[in-house]
């Protein structure tokens, strides 16, 4: 069962699992299971996603419950006017806060533009050696993408040379290997923890918060995280 963290006559917003797609994709390949397929069985009616999150990002997704909702709630997506709050653990120590400006080329080859701001929450350093070094500092950090490009964040920090743990495509594979042997972990620690937008109908400013899963409070716990306020 999806845990359902808002519904309402016309939006229902879920808590997805890392693993799990949001619909079939000529990228991300094919799966047994759907978001959209199993969230209809769930509440016996037609959803349709607003937005999208990664197969392996976990957090906030929201759907609307018709076709009317729907265009509107993708007129706010597309004027920046829901905020989107990521949870993710980046190798090494970031700066306190930092906006990354930097373009992306997209699936089409066409270039964006991609803003995102991030501000650093907690720094650990744990006694794994790797490389040259004997011990590995980590972030944990907040990010707020401006834009919505593809694999966004993913990209973002792997340019400022911080990438996420667990992200394979966009990240450290050697990190993630020692990750893997180490502590049998091969998680990628982002997860949409928060989603601010407008209600449709009311205009009431609505916040849906989703908990951190276990595997990401596992990462956290290694690393000596409080993670209290997100799970």
């Amino acid at each position: 069962m999806l845990e359902i963290l808002y519904r309402d006559e016309h939006l229902i917003a879920i808590n997805k699992p890392s693993g799990l797609l949001v619909h079939k994709s000529f990228y991300a390949g094919e799966a047994d299971t759907y978001a959209i397929q199993e969230l209809k069985k769930q509440i016996g009616q037609k959803v349709y996603p607003v937005h999208r999150l990664d197969r392996k990002t976990s957090g906030v997704l929201l759907f609307t419950l018709d076709k009317d909702i729907l265009r509107i709630m993708s007129e706010q997506f597309a004027s920046r006017e829901v905020e989107k709050k990521y949870l993710a653990i980046l190798r090494g120590w970031t700066k306190e806060e930092e906006t990354i400006d930097y373009d992306l080329v997209n699936e089409n080859e066409v270039k964006q533009n991609a803003v995102t701001y991030y501000r650093r929450l907690q720094t650990s350093e744990i006694d794994l050696p790797f490389l040259k070094h004997q011990t590995s500092r980590y972030s944990l950090v907040e990010a707020i993408p401006e834009t919505g490009r593809f694999h966004q964040l993913r990209k973002h920090f792997k340019h400022i040379l911080h990438p996420i743990l667990g992200c394979r495509k966009h990240g450290c594979n050697k990190q993630n290997k020692l990750w893997l042997q180490t502590f049998d972990i091969n998680k990628m620690t982002l997860h949409a923890h928060q989603l601010i937008f407008n209600h449709p109908i009311s205009n009431e400013r609505i916040t849906v918060n989703a908990t951190i899963d276990e595997e990401f409070k596992r990462v956290g716990d290694i690393l000596k995280f409080d993670l209290s306020a997100y799970s």
